[in-house]
């Protein structure tokens, strides 16, 4: 075993020698110039082959005579501070090592094994070295590759560059040739352009000596005409004048002619007429002298003209007397301003007919509007409660009940007149308007007035709604100092015919001062109605109705034919862009406002149309004339408190 391990060893140190001598060899190789590892810095003999058959080995190193020898014909060798190397830096000592192993070798049994080894090794090594030099190879295949790429390349950049350049010559020789031709255009051009302007030149001097010949000729054919005219002139002017000198010397003598006869025919009518004149007084002078001569003739003409005279004024007067008995018994008391009845009993037939009939068609219409009582616009509870009372009423009526008396107070304007109007028709029942300040001024004929107005509405069949307008006027306290001694009867008179309950009238008071009224007038009164301003959605429907009937129906109102003839047509208003959001901030805007200032705001809207010049209804125009009444209804409130102020 001892012996293997120290061949192994040698093996090991021959194989690292012989590896680092081939590495020196090839790395000498494969650089430019080839040296021997083994030489020094002057030529030397190679070192003899070793047989590896004979097992024997040469001495690699030469005896020192001979690098002596050498050291004398060459140049001085340089110094060797280290004993182990040579002068040029070898240090031998691994070859001395490898020489002793060779030997230990060959003198070994294993030598054989040792030197397959070693040939297997080195098989391998040219293995490696021939693979190296084809990868050497392929590298060299692929760098001329590369460089005929690259000669591609670059012939083919040099090819598009002639390209190119050629195409910019070719470009730049087309650019001088549309030059060259447009330069030759310009001066086509031009010399066009110079013989068009000699042309036009020649032709205006050829126009300028045609109108200067034609101008001559014109000068001189006026000079002959108006030479001609003058002539013509001056032979008119003698004519005409001989003419007028004939014509006033003819003028002159029927003028004198005629003078005569106007002369003889005056003469002859101042003689007819003064002979008519002394016929006529002739005449009436001898009718006078007759009468005044004859006694009996003068009493007939003094009597007949009495009694004519006594007849005209009896037949007036008595015509006056039998008239005011048929008006005081047949007629309508003067109290009444307003009523459904007729002045007399066979007046009005025809009216009330129609009046019935359209008051049906309302009905209808209304019924369809979802406001049962037309025109009139009131709180949905109260107008619910003058429902009430209208049915109760005609059911009174048709029972023969007494009737209910009624107080409709409120504000001014807020539809009293109008609901009692419509209560009336609505019952059944006629309706009669009376104001409470025309008593006063009647004195003491206000109770007669008053017993003949209650007598007036006993007649009517189908009972009476007489209402009273105002009625503080003359039904106040009766204890008040300025309460005058007639005005004092009239209300004792109203309350004598009310004392009791009546199956013939109703009587509707309206005021707007309920406190005044005197307690037995209060104490009358069955049914108290308070109407209150309207209120925002109730204002809402009063614009409505009245732009409907002041607005919307303003140029639609039919009229008779024979009106149509003589009567300009109204222009028909048109509305543009007045929706129900505008009437609902209007009718907020219009707070505190009565029904009839709705009323007077719509007919004050159709006055500004009216003044427009297109008669056109638009939002901007409504809300100008909104803010006007509003500003002017605030106005009035602040006078009101300020004057109530001053009274308190």
């Amino acid at each position: 075993m001892g012996r293997t391990s120290e061949i192994g060893g040698l093996i090991s140190a021959v194989a690292a020698s012989f590896s680092f001598s081939q590495s020196n060899l090839v790395s000498f190789a494969d650089g430019p110039f080839n040296f021997s590892p083994f030489s020094s810095s002057n030529p030397s003999p190679s070192p003899p082959q070793t047989s590896s058959l004979s097992g024997q080995s040469q001495p690699s190193a030469l005896p020192p005579s001979t690098v002596a020898g050498s050291g004398e014909s060459g140049p001085r060798a340089p110094r060797n501070d280290n004993p182990r190397t040579t002068s040029s830096g070898f240090d031998p000592e691994a070859l001395e090592r490898g020489a002793k192993a060779l030997k230990e070798i060959a003198s070994s049994s294993h030598a054989k094994k040792v030197f397959e080894s070693i040939k297997t090794q080195e098989a391998t090594r040219q293995a490696e070295l021939a693979a190296k030099a084809a990868e050497y190879k392929a590298m060299q295949a692929q760098a001329e590759t590369e460089r005929q790429r690259v000669v591609y390349d670059e012939q083919k950049k040099l090819a598009q560059h002639q390209a190119q350049t050629k195409s910019q010559m070719a470009r730049y020789e087309d650019e001088l040739a549309r030059k060259r031709m447009q330069a030759e255009n310009e001066y086509q051009r031009a010399r066009n352009q110079e013989l068009v302007k000699l042309q036009e030149e020649s032709s205006i001097r050829l126009e300028q000596a045609r109108r200067a010949t034609e101008e001559q000729i014109q000068a001189q054919r006026r000079q002959t005409e108006r030479e001609k005219a003058e002539v013509e002139r001056e032979t008119i002017r003698v004519r005409a004048m001989a003419e007028a000198e004939g014509r006033a010397h003819e003028a002159k003598l029927a003028e004198e002619v005629n003078r005569r006869i106007l002369k003889d025919r005056a003469n002859a009518e101042m003689e007819k007429w003064v002979s008519a004149i002394n016929t006529t007084f002739e005449h009436i002078g001898g009718g006078l002298r007759a009468v005044l001569t004859d006694q009996n003739k003068l009493v007939v003409v003094v009597g007949g003209v009495t009694a004519l005279a006594a007849g005209i004024y009896t037949t007036r007067e008595g015509a006056r007397v039998i008239w005011s008995y048929v008006d005081r018994i047949l007629g309508q008391p003067s109290l009444i301003r307003e009523s459904s009845k007729g002045k007399y009993p066979w007046s009005g037939v025809f009216t009330r007919s129609f009046r019935t009939l359209s008051s049906g068609a309302n009905k209808g219409s209304a019924s369809k509007n979802g406001n049962g009582f037309g025109d009139v616009i009131l709180h949905p509870s109260l107008q619910k409660r003058i429902e009430q009372l209208a049915n109760a009423t005609a059911n009174t009526k048709s029972h023969q009940a007494p009737f209910r008396n009624m107080l409709f107070y409120g504000p001014p304007g807020t539809g009293k007149t109008m609901a009692a109007r419509e209560l009336a028709q609505k019952s059944g029942l006629d309706y009669a308007l009376m104001t409470g300040g025309d008593v006063a001024p009647l004195g003491s004929q206000a109770v007669t007035k008053i017993h003949q107005l209650f007598d007036w509405a006993k007649k009517s069949r189908r009972g009476l709604l007489l209402f009273i307008d105002e009625a503080d006027a003359f039904l106040c306290e009766r204890n008040k100092t300025y309460m005058s001694e007639a005005q004092r009867s009239a209300l004792n008179a109203l309350l004598f015919r009310t004392g009791d309950q009546s199956k013939d009238i109703v009587l509707a008071l309206a005021t707007n001062r309920p406190g005044d009224l005197d307690s037995a007038v209060a104490d009358r009164i069955d049914e108290v109605l308070e109407f209150p301003l309207p209120q925002t959605e109730e204002r809402f429907k009063l614009l409505k109705l009245y732009l409907d009937k002041y607005i919307a129906q303003a140029g639609s109102r039919k009229s008779g034919w024979l009106q149509n003839l003589f009567k300009r047509q109204p222009q028909k208003i048109e509305i543009k862009g007045l929706t129900d959001d505008i009437l609902k901030e209007a009718a907020e805007r219009t707070e505190g406002f009565s029904g009839r200032e709705i009323a007077k705001l719509m007919a004050s809207v159709q006055a500004a149309v009216y003044g427009s010049q297109n008669c056109v209804l638009d939002s901007a125009l409504f809300r100008e004339v909104v803010d006007y009444k509003v500003a002017e209804h605030q106005q009035r409130s602040k006078l009101a408190s300020k004057s109530d102020e001053k009274s308190a």
